[in-house]
């Protein structure tokens, strides 16, 4: 049921490239709130997805762009706010990868040009839209800008890789730019921790199965799921979270504050003796 929240808001929305992406979820409820919309991706991640299809549904506009790229965000963004009409009141950034993780090296084997591809897409792309939107004042007053982060930014999880540093460096942006943004111009910036999602880039971690079923046995609620983080995402597009900014904010069914589950007890116990020797 539509409550209107994005009723005549105009957005930007980063990373969706399949109906298990959370900024696939985000457009459709989005566009069933109300808002105006443009997609983008790459070039290369357009043509591996159905990025299409999402704007036919939506009614939206499709402008490819390399968020690493900033003659290609300042084009985007100039480009966007011709079709919609004026500025942006909402920006999601869902951009995640890491060749590291792809290829299968692990966090003491780094390719160090990796590396920095994994830092410059998953999180100074972040800054990198955060500054040409500031440049350009592309940022409607009391706007909201997201990011999607995870609990491995604080907290060391067996197989997210190079990704954590990644993500801690994306909620550092997010603080840092969200006084900026806050103090001058009224725009609230946060990221939002979502539990372990079934999406292409998260399939990609090794282990992810396994760390879906921990989380989900951790969490009191259960794992958030992708459906249920767009709904966040729009609440926090809305003007009813006008005074929430530079936070991280988990959105995990209370993973974050748990140490152990009775139902991980369970799993734990009933697998000790065979794994004695885990490391």
């Amino acid at each position: 049921m539509s409550h209107n929240l994005l009723e005549g808001k105009r957005g930007l929305i980063f990373g969706a490239l399949n109906e298990s992406s959370i900024a696939w979820k985000v457009a459709e409820l989005a566009h069933q709130e109300g808002a105006n919309f443009v997609l983008t991706n790459t070039p290369v991640a357009m043509r591996m997805g159905t990025i299409d299809e999402l704007a036919a549904r939506t009614g939206s506009f499709v402008i490819p762009a390399d968020a690493t790229n900033v003659a290609d965000l300042e084009r985007l963004v100039k480009e966007g706010m011709e079709k919609l009409g004026g500025k942006f009141d909402f920006v999601l950034h869902s951009i995640g990868m890491s060749p590291n993780v792809r290829k299968g090296r692990t966090y003491d084997d780094l390719d160090y040009d990796y590396f920095d591809k994994t830092l410059d897409i998953s999180a100074i792309s972040f800054h990198k839209i955060l500054q040409v939107c500031w440049k350009l004042d592309a940022i409607n007053e009391w706007g909201s800008v997201l990011a999607l982060s995870y609990i491995a930014a604080q907290r060391t999880l067996y197989g997210y890789n190079d990704m954590a540093d990644a993500k801690a460096l994306l909620e550092s942006i997010s603080r840092s730019f969200g006084y900026i943004y806050g103090r001058e111009r009224r725009v609230r910036i946060n990221t939002i921790s979502q539990s372990p999602t079934m999406t292409t880039a998260g399939s990609g971690v090794m282990g992810f199965d396994a760390l879906l079923d921990f989380a989900d046995r951790m969490s009191p609620l259960g794992n958030a799921s992708a459906d249920e983080c767009a709904s966040f995402c729009i609440t926090m597009f809305s003007d009813l979270t006008r005074k929430i900014t530079m936070q991280n904010l988990f959105h995990d069914g209370g993973f974050s504050s748990m140490g152990m589950s009775n139902r991980a007890m369970a799993v734990y116990n009933k697998n000790l003796e065979e794994c004695k020797d885990c490391k």
